[in-house]
């Protein structure tokens, strides 16, 4: 029936139902000024808002980007512990096939490529058969550092 009668319902056939909504004024009796305020408020679906901060429920303002002591205290659950240190650096953790690849070279995880290359240099050293006098039996374990520092390469780009 319109505004300020929800629920109420007209019940009309298909042409009396066109010719109904062709002369609806939804805002008729309305101010322009009462036109405007519903426009403005319609740009957020009629819902109240507060400024960053200002939520009026809480009886405390914060400033635009800062955080109660609360939230503060709670959103720390949510850091990794290295960062809460402050000291340390985070470092990304490896994958399995990063793990996989370190095992081949008989690193441990959270070396840096500079210990990787090192570590590849000496194995290629010693297994390459051409330092083996032509010695062939290494060569499956070479193929697999050769195949492990190249991934770890790949995913470190140092």
């Amino acid at each position: 029936m319109g505004r300020l009668r929800e629920g109420e319902y007209f019940c009309f056939c298909l042409e009396h139902v066109r010719q109904y909504n062709a002369a609806y004024n939804y805002f008729s009796g309305m101010s322009a000024e009462a036109v405007a305020q519903f426009q403005r408020d319609a740009i957020i679906g009629h819902r109240p808002t507060w400024a960053i901060g200002g939520n009026s429920k809480t009886g405390a303002f914060y400033g635009k980007w800062s955080f109660s002591s609360w939230q503060a205290d709670h959103l720390r659950d949510f850091e990794p512990a290295d960062s809460r240190a402050g000291d340390m650096q985070h470092k990304p953790r490896d994958g399995a096939a990063a793990l996989k690849a370190l095992n081949q070279l008989g690193l441990d995880e959270g070396v840096d490529m500079t210990a990787i290359k090192a570590r590849y240099k000496d194995l290629v050293k010693r297994l390459h058969p051409d330092a083996n006098a032509g010695d062939r039996s290494n060569e499956e374990r070479l193929r697999e550092i050769i195949r492990a520092y190249n991934y770890l390469r790949s995913i470190r780009r140092s």
